[in-house]
């Protein structure tokens, strides 16, 4: 019970972070839009906030599993 409860919490961290990766991405987008000469780190800031939003859908699935298993 005490792993499961440890998961949750880490699933909320990382959808707080997707929030923030949601922001960051809108922002890089914004930059690139516009036509601004380097946009070298607006494609990495893009990279990253994929990979936390992909963490966060991924520990989101697992998480709900392993709940739905436990309650049943």
């Amino acid at each position: 019970m005490k792993t499961i409860r440890s998961q949750i919490r880490m699933t909320m961290a990382l959808g707080a972070l997707s929030v923030i990766a949601l922001v960051s991405s809108h922002l890089a987008l914004t930059d690139i839009a516009h036509g601004e000469t380097d946009v070298s780190l607006e494609w990495v800031i893009l990279r990253a906030s994929a990979l936390v939003i992909l963490m966060f859908v991924a520990s989101t699935f697992v998480t709900l599993t392993r709940v739905l298993k436990l309650s049943a």
